[in-house]
């Protein structure tokens, strides 16, 4: 009896299955692109995708600072009209939550193809050479396997974890 309803209704993973396969088929198509990126153009991808998060937000994140500035220079508000003020930063920040997961839920699959490259390169290279970042640098003064030499940061697959060597050597498959 539970054979035959599973094979109308389908089990669970098959479900899932199905609706990740949409997404799969979208990595796939955008992952040679990816591949084909140069180091440091594979990490201006992640600051791109920091860039159109922000930009699509920009708006409400503006109303929601001229909101709180407009509370806190007009200090002549009443209880109602503040609550009528926060009710409203409220709503934008519904709003700008809401904008935000659109957002990421279309970056998802350029942003799984990015990591799975970025994982495929640590695992197939002893170092990584990208241009040195700010960012780079202060990793460099904690973290034994970033080095800087120049104005280019080595990032090294292995690095030393609980007293024993750990080498990078996870790949993410589609």
């Amino acid at each position: 009896m539970l054979s035959i309803i599973k094979k109308f209704l389908g089990t669970k993973s098959e479900k899932d299955i199905k609706a990740l396969n949409p997404i799969l088929e979208k990595i796939k198509a955008v992952y040679p692109e990816i591949e084909k990126l140069d180091n440091d153009a594979l990490r201006a991808r992640t600051l791109n995708f920091k860039q159109r998060i922000a930009e699509a937000v920009a708006e409400k994140q503006q109303a929601i600072l001229d909101l709180k500035a407009s509370i806190e220079d007009d200090q002549q508000l009443d209880m109602d009209e503040k609550e009528k003020v926060y009710q409203s930063i409220d709503q934008l920040d519904n709003e700008s939550y809401q904008i935000v997961q659109e957002v990421l839920n279309d970056l998802l699959p350029e942003a799984f193809a990015v990591m799975k490259e970025t994982a495929r390169r640590f695992k197939e290279n002893e170092t990584i050479e990208v241009t040195a970042t700010d960012f780079d640098r202060n990793l460099a003064a904690t973290h034994a396997h970033v080095d800087i030499i120049g104005d280019k940061a080595y990032f090294h697959n292995k690095w030393v974890a609980g007293g024993s060597t750990i080498t990078w050597d996870m790949v993410h498959y589609d």
